[in-house]
């Protein structure tokens, strides 16, 4: 097929897409990618940019991976597709369960696998329900989740999330969800006020928790769903303190506790799985994403034993009615499996940890801006927050656009990655260089100081 010209691409694109998150004023000149190679994409006029994100937070060992594609060929030639309903399996689908338990927390042995993160919230969701109901609790049907969450846009997802901006089209919500505030240091610790139940600020913002729960009644909540560190809310890294406190609430009141590690999963933060920072289990684990570096759709929910027993237990007739066409995909699984390969010969979670704490000590060097309230992040997964007033921690009015401004610089000098609002995330492949650190933070101080000036 011919490469089309720029202009006749985006004709067709204007007239053919719906793009994510689409609105024509928000698409008027957008890039269009033709080539990944390790950190960097390329677009369709030949420009080199770094990509900051890891494509959507996903492409975790880099673009161009042929072990990746071959992985995917071998298997397409061989077995490209066939169901996992119950009754049918698949060599791959065993192999990569069997891998992730080695991987993931000590008391998840068991996987169900979907084609996403939203799919995967969606199972974690009915999973609870269905776990409650097999021990004879069918009330427990709630859920309680965080402001400035994010956890998928399907219709349960989308009440989960608790980004106020994805629901006003779509609503009325699924009723049973509730959120409670974000831990967030950088807003939370300064205001927090220490008293003999809550110590320090992390045990306070935990014990939000726990009021939700009295408040919703603890015979009605089936689980608290929460992402290590939030990312797409702003790369929100919590209390050292918070999670453990989370997790003794959960027991406490018989709630299960859903880890959503859609991106904080497969190294991100210099763990394999988040939770692993504060020594903290949950009961489930939500992931997608970095499973296969995003070369094809899979995700998945890792469930406890316990869990796992219940599933079990319960008569023909009260079977586990939850599918996917694609779950278990052989071929999906077979470059998921692939993907862990390259992790384990090239040592990426290390790497990420020590490239991350590269990138945050390099970004940390912009907090003498102004204007940059806080540099913060775990692993490779770091953001800045922009604030118009630093000794106030006063954000800019939200017409002002000031991350949109300061992204469209870094994209002109060769940067691409998003914002949530004024805070600017990034989280490039755990490949990238030290050098491709030094020149996105070299990027970000010429955009701010494009935008608001020395």
């Amino acid at each position: 097929m011919a490469t089309p010209t720029l202009q006749a691409a985006l004709s067709a694109d204007r007239q053919h897409v719906i793009h994510p998150l689409h609105h024509p004023s928000a698409h008027t000149a957008p890039r269009v990618w033709v080539k990944g190679k390790g950190a960097i994409l390329t677009d369709l006029e030949g420009n080199d940019y770094i990509d900051g994100l890891s494509g959507l937070w996903n492409v975790n060992v880099g673009h161009g991976r042929k072990e990746l594609a071959q992985a995917a060929a071998r298997q397409m030639e061989t077995l490209a597709y066939a169901s996992g309903y119950v009754g049918s399996s698949n060599l791959n689908m065993i192999a990569l369960a069997e891998r992730l338990a080695k991987l993931c927390y000590p008391q998840i042995n068991t996987f169900f696998f979907t084609s996403g993160g939203g799919e995967s919230t969606e199972t974690s969701i009915k999973t609870a329900r269905f776990f409650w109901k097999a021990l004879g609790k069918p009330d427990k049907v709630k859920f309680i989740s965080r402001k400035l969450g994010y956890h998928g846009v399907t219709l349960a997802a989308m009440s989960a999330t608790g980004m106020e901006q994805y629901w006003p089209m779509f609503e009325p919500r699924v009723p049973g969800f509730s959120h409670i505030p974000s831990p967030y240091p950088y807003y939370f610790n300064p205001a927090f006020t220490p008293s003999e139940r809550a110590p320090t600020p992390g045990i306070g913002a935990a014990n939000l928790l726990e009021q939700e729960i009295l408040a919703q009644g603890p015979e009605t909540v089936a689980a608290f769903i929460a992402e290590p560190v939030q990312g797409a809310g702003g790369v929100i890294v919590p209390q050292d303190d918070y999670f453990k406190r989370i997790r003794e609430i959960c027991d406490q009141y018989e709630v299960l506790f859903i880890a959503d590690e859609v991106i904080t999963g497969f190294g991100r933060t210099g763990r394999w799985f988040a939770l692993d920072h504060w020594g903290v289990q949950p009961d489930m684990v939500n992931f997608a994403k970095g499973v296969t570096s995003g070369y094809l759709p899979l995700g998945g929910v890792g469930v406890s034993d316990r869990i796992r027993d219940a599933i079990h237990s319960v008569e023909p007739a009260k079977r586990y009615m939850h599918a996917y066409t694609y779950s278990g995909h052989p071929t999906c699984c077979a470059v998921a499996l692939a993907n862990l390969d390259v992790f384990d010969k090239e040592d990426l979670v290390s790497r990420a940890a020590e490239t991350g704490a590269y990138l945050l000590g390099q970004l940390r060097r912009l907090e003498k801006h102004p204007n940059v309230g806080e540099a913060r992040g775990l692993g490779m997964m770091a953001a800045l927050e922009i604030v118009e007033d630093k000794a106030a921690r006063k954000p800019f009015a939200a017409e002002r656009k000031v991350g949109e401004l300061i992204h469209a610089e870094t994209a002109k000098r060769g940067l691409w990655t998003r914002a949530r609002g004024d805070v600017y995330c990034l989280a490039p492949p755990l490949i990238t260089t030290r050098e491709q650190v030094d020149r996105i933070v070299t990027i970000l101080d010429a955009s701010i100081a494009a935008v608001l000036g020395r």
